[in-house]
């Protein structure tokens, strides 16, 4: 049976201008009246014309989600398809699509007209943007929907959904100086990044308040591949480091490989702690302890921050810092004092 927005209406005890207003999502609709209007919507199956919507709204019900990397990048590194994944999620559950975008930044003035000032989309979520990234600013100083997965400096006014990347710095760093090490190196994420340069943040935060510095030669910069992380772990090698922190689990994955070759053992000659908590972290030879971002959460709250604009018309910047937490696996030494589980952050610190 082919329901109307009349009999969605009678079915839900609602007026069909309260039917209409639940599906093109406008704000001012009491939340158990906008449930009890999808609940019926999802029984019955009633599917609502997106031609005659989009028109009344003026909107495409298109999300876009774009991702200023290469193609090979994206689908190497765990980090994207989970949230990716968060993003999809949110945004089905709302009645909207995704249209992903990897962009060089060439094609990013194509991408503008086309797809933001054409109104292809409605707004964009862009995530592993460099801090000068001109698409960012851009949109947000044209008064169009944006959203920046990671702190972007360069634009107060924008909203942005990061973790507490200082704090898991300085948190990897500490555990490193709390089991002994005190040569402890870094391989940091890219300085043109927020994450890279909040991380190398609070590395150095955690060595100045044990009273050490931290050498030049203790940092090498890395790209959050696990070609960067071999890379940047030769050049460390002859500074000699007992523990080194990597700002990413697929740069200790490298990491971990360059140690291999050159012959030394971990956790017996250095210890290593990752930055991310992707799957692979759990199947590195030895398993590796990490600081544990919440992924699939960042793609979510995105979503959440860019519908406050498009539905209510929020223009106020929002600031979403997500707490992170201390993965304790074998990479590190830790477990042979704790003993072989896995501990967070505030059980360990609490030991």
């Amino acid at each position: 049976m082919s329901y109307t927005l009349e009999e969605i209406a009678r079915l839900a005890g609602v007026s069909r201008s309260t039917v209409s207003r639940v599906i093109n999502h406008h704000p001012s609709v009491r939340p158990e009246v906008r449930e009890r209007v999808w609940r019926i919507i999802r029984e019955v199956g009633y599917q609502p014309h997106a031609a005659a919507r989009n028109l009344a709204t003026r909107r495409s019900q298109i999300v876009g989600v774009v991702i200023p990397e290469t193609l090979p990048k994206v689908f190497s590194d765990p980090y994207f398809p989970a949230v990716l994944r968060g993003i999809s999620d949110a945004l089905i559950e709302r009645g909207y699509h995704l249209m992903l975008s990897l962009l060089s930044p060439q094609q990013e003035e194509d991408f503008y007209q086309r797809a933001l000032r054409g109104r292809v989309v409605d707004g964009i979520i862009v995530l592993s943007a460099r801090i000068t990234d001109p698409l960012i600013r851009r949109a947000y100083q044209e008064g169009l929907p944006v959203v920046s997965i990671g702190r972007y400096p360069q634009e107060p006014g924008v909203t942005y959904v990061d973790v507490d990347n200082v704090g898991g710095g300085r948190m990897a760093t500490e555990h490193l100086l709390r089991l002994g090490r005190r040569r402890v190196a870094t391989i940091a994420g890219p300085q043109t990044m927020a994450p890279g340069i909040d991380r190398l943040e609070g590395y150095c935060a955690a060595l100045q308040a044990w009273g050490l510095s931290p050498l030049p030669e203790w940092i090498a910069e890395g790209d959050f591949t696990e070609a960067g992380g071999y890379m940047a772990m030769h050049r460390l090698l002859p500074a000699r480091p007992d523990a080194v922190f990597v700002a990413s689990d697929l740069m200790a994955v490298g990491a971990l490989k360059a140690l291999r070759e050159a012959g030394l053992r971990v956790p017996d000659d250095i210890a290593i702690v990752g930055y991310d908590d992707v799957e692979l972290a759990r199947f590195t030879d030895p398993p590796l302890t990490t600081v544990r971002q919440p992924i699939y959460e960042l793609g979510r709250v995105a979503v959440h921050l860019l519908l406050r604009q498009l539905e209510e018309g929020t223009r106020e910047p929002q600031r979403v810092i997500l707490p992170v937490e201390l993965v304790i696996r074998s990479s590190c030494g830790a477990l042979r004092e704790f003993g072989a589980h896995e501990l967070s952050s505030e059980s360990f610190i609490g030991s």
